[in-house]
């Protein structure tokens, strides 16, 4: 009996070393599947940043204006040329008539452009075959888009002298006004010039180039000072301008990075081009819009400053710092701009949309319709619908943003700062809310 309860205890205490074992490898394979499910869904949130980040540089890569698209249109027209250069004798598709074949009606062209009517009468004044006389029975017109050649002519000034026979007064005619004083180029000459420099992007030696094939020959200095002296005389105008846009009650203004070339090095520095746009005429307002630029060595606070000098009224911004200095007086009421709200819950919604972006764009497309439909109506009418149909939707927006913001993890995308907006979701609600009170915003 003894050896056998021995045995027994030895079984028993067996048991309990691998009941031990088997409850430290349960805790060691409950503790690595806990860490095994953080690291999953670290790696999750680093996909869908990654992903956001994939979509956001497509969009650059393929936008309206990026180079990629600009290739690959180019791409599409040599194959259309290459296409019609191998099949020179294709034309358009015709039909038998009972008396003639005629060509299929094409789209008309633009009938604002100047018209030059050429009329074709046939060779002989009566029948060719019977010789008897013609009546006229209606007419077939074909349209053709033509080039008139840009010419360049000389404008030559003759004035007359004459002189009295009785005191000999010399008399003559004035001198006609020049853009610049023993200058070679009339006003519309300077304005086609700075017009394919900054409108079209020519630089002043393809215009030089191009002007010589034309028998112009002109230096690409001349070109460079005469812009110079026509951009003097335009500061008038320009300075009139900014004067009474800064008179309006509202300003939108933005910037654009804009590289500026240091002469002599080869190098370019970092630099901004600001545009501020007053334009009230959705808000039922009769002055007319106003819109001028300035171009900024860097991007700072202190040039918004400058340029708004003397400015009292709504401000509608994105949420860079630097415009905060504005608002600290009071006299600048600061008005944020949903869209760069709604672009950042775009791209996450478009990646991989949520509950929370789902609901968000359904308030702020509501809002937009809302917008639409108040567009051009009295200031009055205007506030009284978004206070009482807006204001709602903005405040129930923010509440929801900022309940469900608060259990994201702080690595979700939706929670980082936008890169084209500084201020966080709450500001840009916030700033929206109040701006839904004010009839011209």
């Amino acid at each position: 009996m003894s050896e056998q309860a021995s045995s027994n205890a030895d079984f028993i205490a067996r048991i309990a070393l691998l009941e031990a074992a088997v409850s430290a490898r349960d805790i060691t394979i409950a503790e690595r599947d806990e860490q095994l499910r953080r690291e999953r869904a670290e790696a999750a949130l680093r996909i869908q940043r990654l992903q956001l980040q994939i979509d956001r540089f497509n969009r650059k890569a393929f936008g309206r204006s990026s180079e990629k698209l600009g290739q690959m249109r180019l791409e599409l027209e040599d194959l259309e040329t290459d296409f019609a250069a191998s099949v020179p004798d294709l034309e358009l598709p015709i039909v038998a008539d009972t008396d003639k074949v005629r060509v299929l009606p094409v789209r008309k062209l633009n009938p604002n452009l100047p018209r030059k009517r050429a009329v074709r009468e046939p060779s002989c004044a009566c029948c060719p075959g019977c010789g008897g006389d013609l009546r006229a029975m209606g007419e077939d017109s074909d349209e053709m888009l033509d080039l008139v050649a840009q010419a360049w002519q000389v404008m030559e000034t003759i004035r007359p002298k004459y002189s009295c026979r009785t005191c000999d007064k010399i008399i003559e005619a004035p001198a006609p006004a020049k853009a610049i004083a023993r200058g070679k180029l009339s006003y519309a000459a300077l304005a086609h010039i700075m017009m394919a420099k900054w409108g079209y992007h020519l630089p002043f030696y393809r215009q030089a180039q191009m002007m010589a094939a034309k028998g112009v020959d002109i230096e690409r200095s001349t070109l460079a000072r005469s812009a110079g002296y026509a951009a003097a005389l335009l500061d008038p105008i320009y300075n009139r301008i900014r004067e009474i846009g800064r008179t309006r009650t509202k300003i939108h203004t933005d910037d654009t990075r804009l590289p500026i070339l240091a002469p002599g090095t080869g190098k370019t520095h970092k630099g901004a081009l600001w545009v501020y746009v007053a334009d009230d005429r959705n808000s039922g307002s009769q002055e007319p819009p106003i819109a001028w630029y300035r171009a900024t060595m860097g991007r700072d606070g202190e040039s918004v400053l400058t340029e708004l000098a003397g400015f009292a009224g709504t401000l509608q911004a994105d949420g860079f710092s630097g415009y905060n200095q504005l608002y600290k007086g009071g006299a600048i009421r600061e008005a944020a701009c949903l869209t760069y709200l709604r672009r950042k819950i775009f791209d996450v919604h478009d990646s991989q949309p949520t509950e929370l972006s789902t609901t968000a764009m359904a308030s702020i497309q509501a809002i937009y319709r809302i917008e639409e439909e108040i567009r051009g109506l009295p200031p009055a009418e205007r506030l009284a619908a978004r206070r009482s149909r807006t204001r709602p939707l903005v405040r129930a927006l923010r509440r929801q943003l900022t309940r469900q913001g608060n259990g994201l993890s702080r690595h979700a995308d939706t929670r980082r700062p936008s890169p084209t907006a500084p201020s966080d979701g709450a500001r840009s609600i916030a700033s929206s809310t109040m701006a839904s009170s004010s009839p011209t915003t």
